[in-house]
């Protein structure tokens, strides 16, 4: 297995933003009380961040923020993916001089690449890397599948060093261990398959759910990992219906609501994100009582 960047959970982090910009005290604020309450590491600017609808300058600038404020108390994660090969090139050098610890980089999307584009198109980047490289499959976001023989032929490469999976498909997630998984750190794109992709050797997850609950949400693997399966597994459907909640509708929509109950961000997404709809934002609030957050 190559260097392992974090065991456990990372927070795929919100972008606070308002009409006028990023607001970068609600960032530092937010940084702050996830490491305080024991997360593993952040992901910063990946699909939670709104990275599709940050401008260039805000992308880099809030990575680099990110870096200076987290203070090398956590890894931190840049995403840096993209359907055009060469800014995604662009993103991961510059989270290589920002002081970035890997870059998260999802399958180019809309493009729909054959298995052979996935290949070169992750190869290419991670060549022009200085960062070790997560890579990062969601098909129901991009169109594109990773295939397992894909992850086999990619795991040759020395800066490709780990998988966040949201495919969804656990067969497709058992063949991919069976491939790589003495090679490659997989971690769980999906908060409703943390345990799930632990019993096959996964190594945590890159959570959504987190952000909302990084303590309780942090302590389902730190249960799994002392051997107490059946206590991460009761955590798992502890938490299952606010998970569900918070993929009511297209995140980060969901998660940018409850943050903002919670006083940690403004309610705002830019278009063509909107919010929350009245009906799943009563049940998403109601389920965070129900849990005892305070909002």
């Amino acid at each position: 297995m190559k260097k392992t960047i974090f065991k456990g959970i990372a927070t795929a982090l919100i972008t606070p933003t308002t009409a006028t910009g990023v607001d970068y005290d609600k960032l530092a604020r937010l940084i702050d009380w996830q490491i305080d309450e024991g997360i593993d590491a952040l992901v910063i600017c990946g699909t939670t961040g709104e990275s599709s609808t940050l401008t260039d300058k805000e992308h880099k600038e809030v990575i680099e923020f990110s870096v200076r404020q987290a203070d090398g108390r956590v890894p931190i994660i840049a995403g840096t993916g993209s359907n055009e090969t060469a800014y995604a090139i662009e993103l991961t050098k510059s989270a290589c001089e920002a002081g970035a610890d890997a870059a998260l980089v999802v399958t180019p999307y809309y493009n729909k690449a054959t298995q052979n584009g996935l290949v070169k198109t992750f190869s290419t980047i991670a060549d022009c890397s200085d960062l070790p490289i997560i890579l990062y499959n969601v098909p129901s976001r991009t169109g594109v599948n990773i295939e397992p023989a894909t992850y086999e032929k990619l795991a040759d490469h020395e800066n490709i060093v780990g998988i966040k999976e949201a495919n969804g498909n656990m067969g497709k997630i058992v063949e991919t261990v069976a491939r790589v998984g003495d090679r490659l750190a997989i971690y769980s794109g999906n908060d409703d398959q943390i345990v799930p992709i632990m019993s096959m050797g996964g190594v945590g997850c890159i959570s959504v759910l987190s952000n909302v609950i990084p303590r309780q949400t942090r302590e389902i693997c730190t249960k799994f990992f002392e051997g107490d399966v059946a206590g991460s597994a009761a955590l798992q459907c502890k938490y299952l219906n606010l998970i569900n909640a918070l993929f009511s509708e297209v995140n980060p929509i969901p998660v940018k609501a409850a943050m903002a109950a919670m006083g940690y961000c403004e309610n705002y997404l830019r278009l063509p994100l909107t919010t929350m709809e009245d009906a799943n934002y009563n049940k998403l609030i109601a389920e965070m009582r129900n849990l005892g957050i305070d909002v």
